[in-house]
Parts: structure tokens; sequence; C-alpha cells
């Protein structure tokens, strides 16, 4: 499931730029696949952020989820098809990256349900947390 679609990108820019940036061939349209694999990498960018905290992939999937999936698929397409990215990408890029720096902190919610700490991560132990194995009397002499 992606977080947004080709339709989000659209509405964020002109149909002429978004050819331009995934239109390889010169046929003169906008490059599905090219735009898919923008958003699947963008995905999986947001993923490894919010996997700390939420189980992945969100659903359903919120508003800021969205946003920066866009921002940071637009981003990727910027940066495969032209020399130099516009600023205004980049500081949307850089913008969306510290946010979800800040989801996998805890400073920033995305209003759902968190998982907790073992079904976010996926580890599991069977160990007691008070049985260790190191004590200060057993490393006596070390």
């Amino acid at each position: 499931m992606a977080y947004s679609t080709i339709d989000d990108i659209r509405k964020l820019m002109p149909e002429d730029e978004l050819i331009a940036l995934t239109d390889d061939e010169s046929l003169g349209t906008v490059g599905q696949g090219r735009v898919a694999e923008a958003i699947a990498q963008a995905d999986a960018e947001i993923d490894s952020y919010c996997a700390v905290r939420y189980m992945v992939p969100v659903s359903p999937v919120p508003g800021l989820l969205k946003k920066l999936s866009v921002d940071i698929a637009v981003y990727s397409l910027y940066s495969r098809a032209v020399q130099s990215v516009p600023e205004v990408r980049a500081e949307r890029y850089r913008s969306a990256v510290r946010q979800l720096e800040g989801i996998s902190k805890g400073t920033l919610t995305l209003g759902v349900e968190q998982a907790d700490a073992s079904e976010a991560t996926g580890a599991e132990t069977n160990k007691p947390a008070d049985t260790s194995v190191f004590t200060r009397k057993g490393m006596e002499g070390f």
C-alpha cells in the first residue's frame, strides 16, 4: 500500500513538468513506472523511520505521511532527471526528513496507535530482564 499516488503528485506540479522528469523515451507522456518507483522509494524511506514506533505500513494513511511521501517522491524524480534540484524541492525534502526524525524519536506523532516495542522492532526474547550473566561479583579478578 502506497502512502501517496501519482494523482497526489499531479496536484503539486504541472503535468508538463512531470513529463519532463519521467519521460526518458520522449513519448510525451508521464512515465508512470518512474513515478511509481519514486513513490515506492519514498515510502520505504518513510517506513524506515516510522518502524521504530509504528507498525508499517501505517494504515489508514495519515495526511502527514501522504505529504511526506509526495515531497520525497518529487525530490527523487528531480534528483534522477536534472543536474540541480530546485531549492524549494530540496528544502521540502530536508523538512520531510526532519519530520521523519521527529516521528522516530517520538517528538512528532502520526495520530495513530503506536506499536509496543517488541511489535515495532520485531524482536522478542524469552529471557527475563533480571537474570544478569555478568555481575560485579562474578567479574572480580578480570
